[in-house]
């Protein structure tokens, strides 16, 4: 394991799991490392001539330096959009670690960093024995919990980060996304995370934030990659 490599992960889907990885590529290649994204396991592929490609690891790619094969940045891709072990199913398909350490392995053989990022949250299943954490786990990976601030957030962030720790993974710290513009007291929510979470805030991104302002607001990150391992 490189010693900024992270494995970022949410309290759920479509809370902005790749943008935070996205712009947190951004920093560390502000910092003048050499950072490559990857999303080992997506599914609501579409069909191209190159085969099946996926917006979010399309979007992590492009975000990379240097800019890596797309097979390597996203091994598993399937075309429905729904949870992988069933996409997995319908396509008589099987998901494995394999693929995914082999390319996880070949991806740091020119970078300073990789920022992985997992599908769905934290327990979304896999296989009939897998769940997303396991990827984390099996690549000895820090955790960054990306938490979607809207209602219901304080649930799902600290179950999230009860199941990363039970698991026996390094919750590195989470990272505050405002979703949800309407959300009342967001500042008070905010608050009970930073009281109430095992683990520091490394950010808080404002709604509709542009990708550079994101990676400026990550700073933190940097620091807390640098002294983890």
């Amino acid at each position: 394991m490189h010693t900024r490599d992270v494995f970022v992960t949410g309290t759920d889907t479509g809370i902005g799991k790749t943008f935070v990885s996205v712009a947190l590529l951004r920093a560390l290649r502000m910092a003048g490392l050499h950072a490559v994204g990857m999303k080992p396991v997506a599914s609501g592929c579409e069909q191209t001539p190159r085969g099946l490609r996926n917006d979010d690891a399309l979007a992590l790619q492009a975000a990379s330096d240097p800019r890596p094969d797309y097979a390597l940045v996203n091994p598993l891709a399937f075309a429905a959009p729904i949870s992988p072990h069933l996409a997995a199913a319908a396509e008589g398909r099987h998901i494995t670690l394999e693929p995914i350490h082999a390319a996880y392995a070949q991806l740091g053989a020119h970078a300073d960093a990789r920022v992985v990022e997992g599908v769905g949250g934290w327990l979304a299943p896999l296989s009939d024995t897998l769940v997303a954490g396991d990827l984390a786990r099996t690549l000895r990976l820090p955790v960054i919990l990306v938490v979607g601030l809207r209602l219901g957030c304080l649930n799902h962030a600290l179950l999230s980060a009860r199941a990363i720790r039970a698991d026996g993974c390094e919750l590195l710290g989470w990272i505050g996304n405002r979703i949800d513009p309407a959300m009342l007291e967001p500042e008070r929510n905010l608050d009970t995370l930073r009281t109430r979470l095992p683990a520091p805030c490394l950010g808080v991104i404002a709604h509709g934030a542009a990708t550079a302002a994101a990676a400026c607001a990550l700073a933190p990150v940097l620091a807390a990659l640098r002294s983890c391992g």
